[in-house]
């Protein structure tokens, strides 16, 4: 049987019809997927079927497919937990139902505050001619401190790094602090806010009684509000890294690192609570550990994209060609492999444990493919199985089956014991 485990599949960020590049040209380019979002809809506003179905046409007739949205926005009102945040939520997940509905399964969306992602040069140029984003700490701080004057903003610096952004600023012509004011402020292509000077200082204040175990609380909120309904319309929701991964312009960051992860997983635990994994963010700090962080949640990686960036140890980054950057991407590559053999074999385990039945014929090729001793072990895996359900009570196998519910990997509780008890545990 040809194609069995489940591959990769090349997505392509389309960013709607406005968009320079055409999906003729993305499918040139190799993908067969669309990663795509309705940015003309303001946040917090509901995405209607309708709208939904009038761009997945265009896809759609393209010969391409919807696969991904990125994003499906988080108002400010929800993330810092004030004015009409219940009824946005609400929004939110009629949303999610309407992209369900239509076919649209898996969402990234992120928490960060004001800013999504945040660079401050879209034009860095290279000696092969080629150009790329870049971030550049001191024209942050340049932009914080002598174009935004944030308040407070002093505070977040030392007087070198002070000092050697006066000397950066002084340095810059006038339509180079222009384009430094607009990349940070006006919105990256993808991003849903944009604002003026004046606006922007206005929603900084928002936060200012908001720090990070705040902001933490108010992410853990929203998604004890979201995957419930995520997990009973069938929807994948894939967090985003912050981008960068530390804090900016004084606004905190929930989702930078493994311990933040951590704890968001701990506070929601529903597997359909899950990430993206993106390399390109989280590579941008040395400490983390990108081959750690996937195979610590290996099994929420819903979305993942795989970028590389170069740093130096002063905070600078810029996107990197794939083998150039700092990521490891064999090593991250062989890990996703790894990963889709795993959830192939789950599914094979689960499949034959919830049907009860044999699937040599059909596997068999897929099984060598990855490890000639596979097909024996396969064999012991079934008749396991088997045995869990001859001891399990009648009743509970039949209950299981009408719900079409697996035992594989899980365990079968007696919820009016106390504590529970466990009435049959299927194999790992």
């Amino acid at each position: 049987m040809k194609n069995t485990i489940p591959k990769m599949k090349q997505t392509w960020r389309w960013y709607g019809p406005n968009d320079p590049v055409s999906l003729e040209d993305i499918k040139q380019a190799g993908a067969t997927g669309i990663v795509n979002a309705l940015h003309q809809i303001p946040n917090g506003e509901i995405w209607s079927v309708s709208e939904i179905i009038k761009r997945k046409e265009i896809i759609d007739n393209s010969g391409l497919s919807w696969d991904v949205v990125e994003s499906l926005p988080v108002h400010e009102n929800i993330k810092t937990k004030s004015g009409n945040f219940s009824e946005l939520i609400d929004n939110y997940k009629k949303s999610m139902s309407n992209l369900a509905s239509c076919g649209i399964k898996v969402i990234c969306y992120n928490f960060m505050p004001v800013l999504d992602w945040t660079r401050t040069n879209l034009n860095m140029k290279f000696k092969d001619g080629s150009h790329a984003l870049e971030f550049n700490y001191n024209a942050l701080r340049a932009f914080d401190l002598f174009i935004l004057k944030r308040e407070k903003a002093n505070k977040d610096y030392t007087k070198y790094e002070i000092e050697n952004s006066r000397n950066y600023f002084n340095s810059l012509s006038k339509k180079e602090k222009d384009e430094i004011r607009d990349n940070i402020i006006k919105g990256l292509p993808g991003s849903e806010e944009g604002y003026s000077l004046d606006s922007f200082k206005e929603i900084l204040k928002t936060y200012d009684n908001i720090d990070s175990n705040q902001l933490k609380k108010n992410l853990v909120y929203f998604l004890k509000s979201i995957i419930s309904h995520a997990k009973s319309i069938g929807v994948l929701m894939c967090i985003h890294p912050d981008d960068p991964p530390f804090s900016l312009l004084g606004l905190p960051r929930v989702v930078s690192n493994k311990e933040d992860y951590e704890y968001i997983f701990e506070q929601v635990p529903i597997e359909n609570n899950g990430i993206t994994f993106c390399t390109g963010s989280l590579g941008v700090i040395s400490e983390n550990n990108l081959g750690e962080i996937f195979d610590r949640f290996s099994n929420r990686v819903h979305f993942i994209h795989l970028r590389s960036t170069k740093r130096d140890n002063k905070g600078n980054f810029y996107e990197a060609n794939h083998l150039e950057g700092d990521v490891d991407m064999y090593k991250i590559i062989s890990k996703i492999i790894n990963e889709q053999k795993r959830r192939f074999l789950n599914q094979l385990i689960q499949g034959a444990s919830k049907k009860g039945h044999y699937m040599f014929h059909l596997v068999e090729e897929e099984l060598n493919n990855i490890s000639p001793d596979l097909i024996n072990l396969y064999g012991v895996m079934m008749s396991i199985n088997d045995l869990v359900y001859w001891i399990m009570p009648d009743q509970t196998t039949m209950m299981m089956a009408q719900a079409g519910q697996n035992i594989a990997g899980r365990e079968e509780l007696d919820p009016d014991t106390d504590p529970p008890t466990i009435k049959a545990r299927g194999i790992t």
